[in-house]
């Protein structure tokens, strides 16, 4: 080792133990970690920002989606942007055509570990996307690159596989707590959305990382999604009730909203465009939604702040819901990358504002607020796409410093969030993970359980005789108390039973070969089964051992229940000490 390589080794080394072994540490790290996710998050936002302006001849502090009109100069921005993502997605498809990990399935699936050069292109494609104005957001870059420098860190570091979880978690709750200048939500979104769960030992760390990332961007004095309005009049018990209703309603319409990104994005792909023209051909509609109804035009901060602060008619609000909903499904089925998190906000501050406006047309009575009921919308229905609960009241709080409307967008929340997962059960990120064949909820970690399938916990070369040999030379093979059993094989080799000792040492009756005394000879395990698989295999034959099965019968191990019973309890344990930060 040269003196340049001990130069960078050894505080590596040296860093690596201090982290592992203090908590200290870990939570100094994260926090610098959180600076890191926070200026990228930033960055990516002033970039897209910068392609708006220059596209659509914007003011440095206006918003795209607050224009009143498209002018004509911009007729072609779309379906040219659409086009230029659509032919760089097919150039790195090519080379890379495994979909990138976003931080929600690493933490369910990987224990934390991610691409940053697949989260580099992640948003690359987003802010394409967001800057030549489709209707989505750029949150999903900003939580996808802090994670993925999260996870970098993570492994140079050595980290456990809980620590990196968290980090996981820090990093995209640190750009998200950058990109609104709200540390708690940007804590909460990491805790619920990100990690799972809140562990004594994650809370420092995450924390540490959101207040970084908040403080870097009130330090540059760049908060792009900063909402600042306030509710104009006291609640009252009564409409604690009503907003419970609100969220009911913004859970079916968040539902409704992922069902038809999934079914317009199974019909376009059936469609005979090419896979690199379709997001030019959705272009092309977005542009004509832009001419409608400007309003649709990227996430939709401008028209926020427009729409919460003007006296809006029920037929204006009907239509602005439609329209928006009807962008962000297309942008989203015809290929343009981002998330919804921010369209969501928006569409239920509408969402909200037409609840209100529908009370007082029903009788002053029931008449509420017309900016709260926006404000308790806007997080009810981020809810019901997004998840979180606690993160959307965190961010109603954080942006009106308002505890009667935190309260009042809590209550909706949990209604939104309880009624989802009732009945759906899935946040948009999930679903589309759920459409490509995963089967996670949530980021709790659940990739340890995909370990403990029956190939890597199987006995090989277990002891095997022809199914045609005799008891005697069973006998002679396996004495008595050498093995509890043997595999029966055919006379091709492949599996035939399994036979018991005890069964060849008291044959019952007129007894030939040992295949007549196999059992289990239909029943048997394949390598890729899961643990929750095999355990149901064992109950449903009663068995104590089966065979593990190749796919043209040979076989190629035996499982014994208490092993895989002894196994997963061994994990179980682990992740709760895991979980509750014990040792």
């Amino acid at each position: 080792m040269n003196g340049r390589d001990r130069l960078i080794f050894r505080p590596l080394v040296w860093l690596r133990t201090r982290t592992r072994s203090s908590e200290l540490w870990l939570v100094a790290v994260a926090a610098a970690l959180g600076g890191v996710a926070g200026a990228t998050a930033l960055a990516l936002g002033s970039l897209a920002h910068l392609l708006q302006r220059l596209f659509y001849h914007i003011d440095v502090d206006a918003r795209l989606s607050a224009i009143p009109a498209l002018p004509p100069s911009a007729l072609l921005v779309l379906p040219a942007g659409g086009l230029l993502l659509g032919v760089v997605t097919w150039a790195w498809t090519r080379w890379r055509p495994k979909p990138a990990v976003d931080p929600v399935e690493a933490n369910a699936l990987h224990g934390g570990r991610m691409s940053v050069r697949d989260s580099l292109f992640v948003s690359l494609q987003t802010v394409i996307s967001n800057g030549f104005g489709a209707s989505v957001g750029l949150e999903a870059a900003y939580a996808q690159l802090g994670g993925a420098w999260a996870s970098v860190i993570g492994r140079w570091l050595n980290l456990r596989r809980s620590d990196m979880r968290t980090f996981v978690g820090a990093g995209a709750g640190a750009a998200i707590a950058a990109a609104f200048g709200a540390p708690f939500t940007g804590a909460f979104y990491a805790f619920e959305i990100v990690i799972g769960s809140y562990t004594v030992s994650n809370i420092a760390p995450v924390a540490a990382a959101a207040l970084a990332g908040a403080l870097v961007a009130r330090t540059l004095h760049l908060t792009p999604y900063v909402i600042q309005t306030a509710a104009a009049q006291p609640l009252t018990p009564p409409d604690y009730v009503l907003y419970a209703g609100l969220g009911l309603i913004c859970a079916g319409f968040g539902v409704a909203i992922m069902r038809l990104v999934a079914t317009s994005d199974r019909w376009i792909s059936r469609s005979p465009l090419p896979r690199w023209l379709r997001p030019a051909v959705g272009g092309l509609a977005l542009t004509g939604l832009a001419f409608i109804a400007p309003q649709t035009l990227s996430a939709g901060h401008g028209a926020l702040h427009v729409d919460l602060a003007a006296q809006l008619t029920i037929a204006t609000l009907l239509f602005l819901i439609g329209t928006k909903a009807l962008a962000s499904i297309l942008a989203l089925g015809f290929g343009f990358r981002g998330g919804l998190f921010f369209a969501s906000l928006f569409l239920g501050s509408l969402v909200g504002r037409l609840f209100a406006a529908l009370l007082a047309f029903a009788g002053p009575d029931l008449a509420v607020d017309p900016v709260t009921a926006g404000l308790v919308g806007m997080g009810a229905l981020a809810v019901a796409v997004v998840g979180g609960p606690f993160t959307m009241s965190f961010l109603v709080l954080e942006t009106t410093g308002d505890f009667g409307v935190t309260a009042a967008a809590l209550t909706a929340s949990l209604f939104a969030s309880l009624l989802v997962r009732e009945t759906f059960g899935y946040s948009f990120s999930t679903w589309r993970l759920h459409l490509r064949g995963e089967t996670i909820r949530s980021a709790h970690d659940v990739g340890w359980l995909r370990t403990l399938t029956a190939g890597r916990m199987m006995r090989k070369e277990p002891p095997t005789i022809a199914a045609d040999a005799t008891l005697d030379e069973y006998r002679r093979r396996f004495p008595l108390g050498s093995t509890r059993r043997a595999v029966a094989l055919d006379a091709a080799g492949r599996y035939a039973g399994i036979v018991p000792a005890a069964r060849v040492y008291d044959p019952p009756g007129d007894v030939q070969t040992v295949g007549q005394l196999a059992v289990r000879r239909d029943q048997a395990l394949t390598p890729e089964m899961s643990i929750k698989d095999i355990m149901a295999a064992f109950d449903e034959t009663q068995s104590d051992e089966l065979a593990v099965l190749g796919e043209d019968g040979e076989v190629l191990g035996v499982l014994a229940e208490a092993y895989a019973t002894r196994r997963y309890a061994e994990e179980l344990e682990k992740a709760r000490r895991d979980l509750t930060g014990g040792d």
